[in-house]
């Protein structure tokens, strides 16, 4: 900040009269009884740039152990807002049992030097920072990363360094942080089957900041940064926006700049295809990086991400070469949305559907973790955590296991049939053990100007758009471009629990289209909630390293990305499934062209069919516990 005009603007919003004190009895001031508080310290990295620090750590002359949380988020204990108050409050917690806590905000964000970009600022700045950390007199060298969403998803690249320092990690709703894994390429959630996902397109426009934001000169003495941060915080508002409204603009490329957000990041990811080598030069893990840390996973079944969540868990505890590493990967699967695990209650609501009491006891198996690997104490966490904790709801009970699936999951494939009518919740599709015999395809029609809207299902960050969650499916059954496949009333119940695999078999009169799936639970008196959906564009069935367009009257293959869930469905249920080509606001329509579908606006009609036959026996394989 270099001219007149940008000093008078600073100083007008320091001195604000619309600038809100803290009241007086906050977390903070317990905080101040406890702990020895040095906020805005200014940590180096390697490049001169200074990143915005506050430390909290207990007042004794003893080496302490650090719980480390960098973020993109605002965490100035000294303004209004949740995020802010949770700071405070996870800094009481865990220097009340011996630990520093470390809050830092990424390169470019609030009080930090440089320029941000979403998983895209230097890792050296995640390993400069254990570093500096380790080198402290009062760190026993030991450091722990947590943090949900985007305060966790920076952890597994970084994690990748193998920093000495590094001894543990808890990451939570941290699918964004996962690029490639195991055949999964979600690029950090931007994509889900070569298909965008359109939660980035709503968090950029209320997280990213404007480049002339008012900047703090260089220079500035910890002293004035503290005293500055009680009055103004760097964080701007952008105005209101109805994002049901605003994700409709076509084409989507300029859906940021229809609503007068900041568009240079957005611009140019908007525009990368799923196997951009953009993608592998940011801050996103893939599974050729080598994690060597021990790990204590959180994901939630209603989440953005839950299968790569699942498959990363999968492929450290599987692949990595050393065995202590592989041995110490621990899971917990909660029946909640995006980073709700705490927000579960004795009657947990997840959308329309009660999921029972989902409560469980977070903080003492997390301190215990980090007691564990932070402090070295010989404690029983190993021998009272279950390798994977898992909630299943339809029995509404949490459960143990030694792997992800459970041992005596079992798949079993139920094959789509129909007599060509599985049109509409009231039409003649079945879901059965038994193999089609004769081709009937079902026929549809999919208008990308009239998609089918997403209700419910496992999102973030969508603002109004979407509310997520289990909803009742019935009203969006009424659609004729929506084919509906069911079994017959269970006997028996049925527990599925695991990775869920469809397979359709597909023609269209376009060269490109989409083709989704959704995973439902319907009840005896019709309620048919929503547990897990999924996606596939056409162009990439074959592989994300290249476009192979279809061709009128030729029938294809498509696997489409797992599913994942634990559900019982009891005694007098149905398992159903739903197929269209769009689920939208969740998914970016396919305008059916063949173009590049970021930069069109008119969208062409698609006549799709879902054969099954014997020859095309399209298919979905359930993970059954009896």
């Amino acid at each position: 900040m270099k001219n007149t005009y940008s000093y008078l603007l600073l100083f007008f919003l320091i001195f604000s009269p619309f600038s809100k004190a803290q009241d007086s009895d906050t977390i903070l001031e317990q905080l101040e009884g406890i702990a020895i508080i040095d906020q805005k310290v200014m940590m180096p990295m390697r490049d001169g740039i200074r990143l915005a620090t506050d430390i909290y750590r207990p007042k004794t002359d003893e080496k302490v152990p650090i719980i480390f949380s960098r973020t993109p988020y605002n965490f100035n204990s000294w303004r209004d807002g949740e995020q802010n108050t949770r700071t405070a409050e996870r800094a009481y917690e865990a220097v009340k049992r011996g630990y520093a806590y470390v809050v830092q905000n990424e390169r470019g964000r609030y009080f930090s030097e440089g320029e941000w970009d979403i998983l895209g600022v230097p890792l050296t700045d995640g390993y400069d920072a254990f570093s500096w950390m380790k080198d402290q007199p009062w760190s026993n060298g030991k450091i722990g990363t947590y943090g949900c969403s985007s305060t966790a998803e920076w952890q597994m690249a970084v994690a990748a360094l193998d920093h000495p320092a590094h001894a543990a990690m808890v990451p939570q709703g941290f699918g964004a942080g996962v690029g490639t894994v195991d055949g999964i390429m979600e690029q950090g959630n931007w994509y889900r089957g070569g298909a965008e996902q359109l939660l980035f397109f709503s968090w950029l426009y209320g997280v990213e900041q404007d480049k002339f934001k008012p900047r703090i000169p260089e220079g500035a003495t910890q002293e004035d940064l503290i005293r500055i941060s009680r009055f103004y915080d760097l964080a701007p508002e952008n105005p209101p926006v109805d994002m049901a409204e605003a994700l409709q603009h076509l084409p989507i490329q300029d859906i940021l700049k229809n609503i007068h957000g900041k568009k240079e990041i957005f611009d140019k990811m908007v525009r990368r295809k799923p196997n951009d080598p953009d993608w592998y030069t940011g801050g996103l893990y893939h599974d050729t990086m080598e994690i060597g840390t021990p790990s204590f996973w959180f994901a939630s079944w209603y989440d953005v991400s839950i299968t790569p969540n699942l498959s990363l868990f999968n492929h450290v505890r599987n692949n990595a070469k050393d065995s202590q590493i592989r041995d110490n990967q621990y899971l917990v699967i909660a029946p909640t949305l995006h980073c709700s695990y705490t927000r579960a209650t004795k009657n947990t609501m997840v959308g329309e559907r009660s999921v029972g009491d989902a409560r469980l006891n977070y903080d003492e198996q997390i301190y215990a973790w980090w007691d564990l690997w932070l402090k070295g104490e010989t404690n029983d966490f190993k021998e009272k955590t279950p390798r994977v904790q898992y909630y299943t709801m339809g029995t509404n009970t949490w459960q143990t296991a030694t792997q992800w699936p459970p041992k005596d999951s079992k798949m079993k494939t139920y094959y789509l049939n129909s007599d060509g009518g599985a049109n509409t919740g009231n039409g003649n599709g079945t879901l059965s053990r038994k193999k089609p015999s004769k081709d009937q395809p079902d026929t549809f029609v999919y208008d990308p100007m009239n998609p089918v809207t997403s209700y419910g299902g496992n999102v973030c960050c969508t603002g109004n758009a979407i509310k997520g969650g289990a909803f009742d499916q019935q009203v969006m059954e009424e659609r004729d471009d929506i084919l509906v496949y069911t079994t017959d009333v269970l006997q028996e119940g049925v527990e599925v629990t695991g990775f869920i695999e469809s397979t359709l078999y597909v023609s269209s009169d376009v060269k490109d289209t989409d083709f989704t799936i959704k995973l439902i639970d319907v009840y005896p008196d019709g309620r048919a909630y929503n547990l897990d959906e999924t996606i596939q564009r056409a162009r990439f069935r074959e592989g994300y390293d290249k476009e192979v367009f279809m061709e009128e009257g030729e029938v294809y293959k498509i696997d489409l990305t797992p599913m994942a869930t634990s559900n019982y469905f009891d005694k007098g249920h149905r398992i159903r499934i739903e197929v269209s080509s769009s689920n939208f606001p969740r998914f970016a329509r396919n305008l059916n062209t063949g173009g590049n579908n970021y930069d069109e606006s008119e969208g062409v009609v698609a006549t799709n069919k879902i054969h099954h036959s014997k020859a095309y026996p399209s298919k979905i394989r359930l993970p059954i516990r009896k």
